[in-house]
């Protein structure tokens, strides 16, 4: 009887080893990054899901103005609520990659090969007008080229734009505040309470019983 026990124990294993092999060939794969991952998928253009577009203003950390898109030129200098600092965001991945418009010049911002911001119309679709939003820890945004990596959104604390290649995502000159135009506010969906009676009766419709 004990060896009965046994061999049947034995066999237990066996197909719980069988049964498990095909996870451990998803999950026990050495070396696997799935944050590498994800910052991959960020980088790959999705056409099949839907734009989202938000409108935002652009407070720059040094200048202590926003973000305009004047045409072909750009600056951080624009008052709280002016028609040139007021962007046009679109976002059409699977992570945080975005394009940035003037919602007055229809002009987008972009960074050409040697770094330097500058704007274009919208019917280019250049990648230099491409970039990754990061979120850093002292809860600023930093804009960073999609194309150029390592070159980052920046401006002097005049409002005139820096290069490329001469800025860092831990200098202030790359840092930015979200914030919405004045009189416009987030849409949000407000809570809806319902109420229920424990004393409420069942009402019946006429002719059931």
């Amino acid at each position: 009887m004990r060896s009965l026990l046994s061999t049947l124990a034995v066999l237990c294993i066996q197909m719980l080893l069988v049964m498990c092999n095909p996870l451990q060939q998803v999950f026990g794969v050495d070396g696997v990054n799935f944050s590498v991952h994800v910052e991959n998928q960020t980088r790959v253009r999705d056409a099949m899901s839907r734009r989202h577009h938000r409108v935002y203003q652009l407070y720059s950390r040094t200048s202590g103005k926003h973000v305009q898109v004047l045409g072909r030129r750009i600056s951080a200098r624009g008052e709280d609520g002016d028609k040139y600092a007021q962007l046009v965001v679109e976002a059409d991945t699977f992570g945080s990659q975005v394009r940035i418009r003037g919602k007055e010049t229809n002009f987008y911002l972009c960074m050409n090969r040697r770094g330097k911001l500058v704007g274009k119309k919208a019917s280019n679709k250049s990648e230099d007008c491409v970039f990754v939003e990061k979120v850093l820890e002292n809860h600023y945004t930093a804009l960073m080229s999609a194309r150029y990596t390592g070159w980052y959104v920046g401006f002097t604390k005049r409002g005139r734009p820096r290069r490329g290649p001469h800025t860092l995502p831990n200098q202030q000159d790359v840092h930015f505040m979200k914030r919405f135009p004045p009189g416009e506010y987030p849409e949000t969906t407000p809570f809806r309470f319902t109420t229920v009676n424990k004393r409420s009766k069942r009402v019946r419709a006429p002719g059931t019983h």
